[in-house]
């Protein structure tokens, strides 16, 4: 017997789910027409969801995501965290390189789990919370791969910190999420034969970490 579902929550939720592939935003017809429902009905879930803050609209009355999906977005990093970081040791030990998990935020690249190997005299050092542009560093344009074709990894130079050379895999299949794990080291060179694969079961394996947990 199926599980009885709310059809209302269901259309509210449609509804942000829309507006977020809607960079442009949307009138009410057009949302309308996308959801398949009559205005009166658009109307009101518009209404619901202004007074919590998850929509909002511009000048010209079109509709976009509100702020207020970032006061729920930010209590899902802190799961992220959780479930990389086991997978984030494994690399760093395993290859003796600072390990990361980085996730898209804007145009920006955000550092949200880092960890250093625990066995090697020196390593890269980098911060959780780092900023940098996704057309920057490994990490941002595994993020951009992603988006424009089937790559696997990028590997980088000296883009974000002299010496440094970076290794990053995107984390494909997570909707709503995008990711890369990767690794940073200092001098000596990436050996591409022995890390890619490595980053790679490891992107994997943050994939399949968030998959089981929304699976829940």
């Amino acid at each position: 017997m199926a599980a009885e579902t709310s059809q209302t929550l269901d259309r509210g939720l449609r509804v942000l789910e829309v507006l977020a592939s809607a960079p442009k935003g949307m009138t009410v017809t057009e949302l309308s027409a996308d959801l398949g429902v009559n205005r009166t009905v658009v109307y009101r879930l518009i209404s619901t969801l202004e007074q919590h803050g998850l929509v909002r609209r511009d000048a010209r009355g079109r509709l976009f995501v509100g702020l207020g999906v970032l006061h729920l977005a930010s209590a899902v990093q802190p799961l992220l965290r959780d479930l990389a970081v086991p997978v984030l040791r494994s690399l760093a030990d395993a290859i003796g390189c600072t390990a990361h998990l980085t996730v898209a935020d804007g145009d920006e690249a955000l550092a949200l789990a880092v960890v250093e190997p625990s066995w090697t005299d020196f390593h890269v050092s980098y911060r959780v919370g780092t900023r940098h542009a996704l057309t920057q560093g490994a990490a941002g344009k595994a993020i951009l791969l992603a988006r424009e074709s089937a790559g696997q990894y990028v590997v980088t130079a000296g883009e974000l910190q002299t010496g440094a050379q970076g290794l990053s895999a995107p984390v494909r299949g997570i909707d709503g999420l995008e990711a890369s794990v990767g690794v940073v080291t200092l001098g000596g060179g990436i050996d591409e034969g022995v890390v890619a694969p490595r980053v790679l079961a490891a992107a994997e394996s943050v994939r399949l970490a968030l998959a089981g947990d929304v699976a829940r």
